[in-house]
């Protein structure tokens, strides 16, 4: 593994966050056994740290099974029109104030309720699977949406790694908590650091996705890097970016939004355009990318994936679990 210096030749300025622990190390090999003994194979030696570098081409397969036919939004509506309050809370903050995140080398830490635990490097967390290309519509609360060509895998094989036990019925996820480098987490607007949640059932959904990339390169800082959540049937406040903790846990967890404002937002947040925002109408949408005069279209149930997740929720009152 490289270590990174501020200016070459200088080793004051290595940062202790860039050094391997001792205990990161020994949770490597754990990782790579349990992976093993559940008979994964072909392990790719070009899983390294310095393929998720920032701009890196990703190698990777398009999965048309999983992809909508819509035409993706341009690679510059989507790195330019943002959610991402750790940099801001203007849609144009994240690209503007991100430029000094640091996302490689990257840990994320595995807790609760499942048998193989620890802190685990990003690579060897993706390493024995294939990257794969899906084009899923995005969805936001505030009614617009873009199409993204994402690649990445799918999170409930990533999930499935660390056994968990028959006690783990959610599973949370946590962003980094970065002030110095994430100048929105200085400002109270949400409890920090972020934290998002899915049942697990819904987690171990084919359609939920951990993403690495988009438009076949690695994200870039304002859109999550190195590793988000996709969950293309919710609304986009649930696809929690730069995760570092993902926790098994047997009660809902408490997320960030739900928190701050549980009239408004839901810890399901499914698209239902039935269920309007307090302070605005979901059903219709605007599509970035299309001007400010582009008609709005309706929204569709579970963003248009209705007959693959809509058994998930059989028999939920979902005006009551919004």
């Amino acid at each position: 593994m490289l270590i990174k210096r501020s200016f070459p030749g200088s080793s004051a300025n290595i940062q202790p966050s860039e050094i391997t622990s001792e205990s990161a190390y020994l949770n490597r090999r754990q990782l790579l056994q349990a992976a093993l003994a559940a008979g994964v194979t072909g392990v790719s030696s070009s899983w390294t740290e310095e393929a998720f570098a920032q701009g890196a081409e990703l190698k990777y397969t398009r999965n048309a099974r999983y992809s909508i036919a819509d035409e993706p939004n341009k690679y510059e509506d989507i790195t330019t029109y943002n959610n991402f309050y750790e940099f801001g809370l203007d849609k144009s903050a994240p690209f503007q104030n991100s430029r000094n995140f640091k996302p490689t080398p990257w840990s994320v830490a595995v807790e609760g309720e499942a048998e193989v635990k620890g802190k685990f490097a990003l690579e060897d967390i993706l390493k024995p699977h294939s990257l794969e290309e899906r084009v899923y519509r995005l969805r936001c609360v505030e009614a617009w949406s873009m199409v993204i060509p994402w690649v990445g895998i799918p999170l409930g094989a990533v999930l499935q790694r660390f056994k968990p036990t028959s006690k783990a019925k959610y599973v949370a996820f946590t962003t980094v908590m970065r002030p110095q480098e994430m100048p929105g987490q200085r400002n109270p607007v949400l409890e920090w650091p972020y934290v998002e949640g899915l049942r697990i059932d819904e987690a171990m959904h084919p359609l939920s996705f951990l993403a690495v990339g988009l438009y076949g390169k690695t994200l870039p800082n304002q859109n999550g890097a190195p590793l988000r959540l996709i969950s293309p049937w919710k609304y986009g406040f649930k696809g929690i970016k730069s995760i570092v903790e993902i926790r098994f846990t047997e009660r809902e967890p408490p997320t960030a939004w739900n928190i701050s404002a549980p009239h408004e937002y839901g810890f399901y947040a499914n698209v239902n355009p039935k269920v309007d925002h307090p302070r605005w109408s979901q059903a219709r949408e605007r599509r970035i990318g299309g001007g400010l005069l582009s008609a709005r279209v309706p929204t569709e149930m579970f963003n248009g994936y209705e007959k693959e997740v809509a058994s998930l929720y059989k028999g939920m009152d979902l005006r009551k679990y919004y």
